[in-house]
């Protein structure tokens, strides 16, 4: 027997959970959705709200289940939600059976929620009003074409979303804004997550991760820790209510995904797994974050830089620029007579595409001011989560810049990115491409929210006339080269390789 005691996020109440908790009370388990003070209807403030309220409302859930009943409690919080389901947690860990993580992130202790708000631009106006001094107020709720900036909201019928618009209330700041006190005894509850894929981060992605060697993500492969993927947007319950509470009563048993520990034991991630094919050994000439490959003979030469993906933890070691893929890239470029370059940038996290970006250009002027390099002559190749930063060149393409290549790139940001506001668009960029020859390696099993931006990314090209060429992996994964057999991926690589070097040379 299990109790599961749901906690909303920001701006809903208990309402939101009131399907899920019939399935999970049709199932014989017993649900109790958690009014919050100032949010829900049900619980109106009295006075000041901060998330300290928050957490004694949970507090309060879990005290009236009977301890003696023999039932064990589970916790979901989902969103901001989770914030309080911690800090109540932390304080009742010996009557606590799981925590579930609904698509949300990992609070530390001393962090505000504010950390989690996933519109960035919102989160800095937020930081500023909490920097004067207003601790006070709320935070008004979205209006019916403004829940994306909070998540998507893919799987959601239309009258479903009205009714959340309806019922939506505002947010307390000093929810937002008071920091998550944990004294650490939270750490001995065993955990799920729960990802919704529609909202941008699925369990492979969590992997990926892990197999950088952050020793911060380490904690997530350990045996208490499990993972559940639903295909659906960032409010599950309103979208797959059942397939939710099926979900929550697997994870309530112990079941789950486990993550694979980084480490010597384990199988090689993917993005250390050898480029495809041999490349001639040509040694790296480092130059600050920029590594250079430069074939035999005389020069100056043109030069294609390859900038990789992200976020990639801060920890992660080897760093990009050593990657097999990224070394091979540059190694293949230098035996067409073309310098190669691998350049390291610091995109750590999804708030570091303004710092990435500078890094970028950074080390493409290093390149350019190589004595080997004909600096009028250069080409850039970015790769999955670098391709926000196709985004400037796009928009003014400088006229050394003789061809511009992607692969399996993200072309727009996801929505749990919360970069709406943001530049980093490339779909709106490429109309203003102009001449700019744009090579294009499109992954044919690409995770669907990835392939969504690719798409929107060629249509947006088309309409404009840019000159796009389209190179096709029809069975290739995201990452490809280090994933998917050679003779599926080595004529798309080759095609593309010699289409870039084509208009270096050209």
């Amino acid at each position: 027997m299990h109790v599961f005691i749901l906690v909303a996020g920001v701006f809903t109440g208990a309402h939101v959970w009131e399907e899920t908790a019939g399935r999970l009370v049709a199932a014989g388990g017993e649900a109790h959705a958690v009014p919050l003070t100032g949010v829900d209807a049900a619980r109106p403030a009295a006075a000041h709200v901060g998330l300290e309220t928050h957490i004694e409302d949970v507090i309060a859930a879990i005290d009236a289940v009977d301890a003696a009943s023999g039932r064990e409690i589970v916790l979901v919080g989902h969103d901001y939600g989770i914030h309080p389901v911690l800090g109540a947690a932390d304080r009742r860990a010996e009557r606590v059976a799981r925590i579930v993580y609904l698509d949300c992130g990992m609070p530390q202790n001393g962090v505000p929620a504010l950390a989690a708000v996933p519109d960035q631009s919102l989160r800095a106006q937020l930081a500023e009003r909490a920097g004067a001094g207003e601790r006070e107020g709320v935070l008004a709720p979205p209006a019916l074409g403004e829940w994306e900036r909070w998540g998507s909201t893919a799987g959601i019928g239309a009258a479903a979303l009205e009714r959340l618009t309806a019922l939506a209330a505002p947010q307390p700041l000093g929810t937002l804004l008071q920091p998550l006190r944990l004294s650490g005894a939270v750490a001995a509850v065993p955990v799920t997550g729960v990802l919704c894929t529609r909202n941008g981060a699925g369990i492979d992605s969590v992997q990926r991760l892990v197999d950088f060697g952050d020793p911060a993500l380490a904690a997530l492969t350990r045996p208490q820790v499990s993972f559940f993927e639903l295909p659906t947007g960032h409010w599950p319950m309103l979208s797959c209510p059942d397939d939710l509470a099926e979900v929550l009563l697997r994870a309530a048993s112990g079941a789950g995904h486990r993550l694979r520990a980084a480490g010597d034991d384990a199988p090689v991630p993917a993005h250390l797994r050898p480029f495809p094919w041999d490349v001639p050994e040509l040694p790296r000439d480092r130059r600050d974050h920029v590594d250079l490959y430069v074939p035999d003979g005389e020069g100056p030469r043109p030069a294609v830089v390859f900038v990789h993906g992200g976020p990639v933890p801060a920890a992660a070691r080897p760093g990009p620029r050593e990657w097999p893929t990224l070394v091979g890239y540059a190694r293949l470029a230098a035996a067409e007579g073309i310098v190669g370059a691998t350049v390291e940038h610091r995109l750590h996290d999804i708030a570091d595409y303004e710092r990435a970006a500078e890094d970028v250009a950074a080390g493409v002027e290093i390149v350019r001011a190589d004595p080997r390099v004909d600096a009028d002559r250069i080409a850039l190749w970015f790769f999955s989560g670098g391709g926000l930063l196709t985004t400037d060149w796009l928009a003014r393409p400088p006229g050394w810049l003789r061809c511009l290549a992607a692969a399996y790139p993200v072309l727009a940001p996801l929505p749990v990115w919360g970069m709406a506001g943001s530049r980093f668009h490339p779909a709106r960029a490429v109309a203003r491409a102009g001449d700019l020859p744009v090579v294009l390696l499109r992954a044919g099993r690409e995770t669907p929210e990835i392939a969504g931006t690719v798409e929107a990314f060629v249509a947006a090209a088309g309409e404009s006339a840019a000159r796009l060429e389209l190179i096709d992996v029809p069975n290739g994964h995201h990452g490809f080269e280090t994933l998917d057999a050679p003779e599926e991926t080595r004529p798309a690589m080759q095609r593309a390789m010699r289409s870039v070097v084509s208009h270096l040379i050209g």
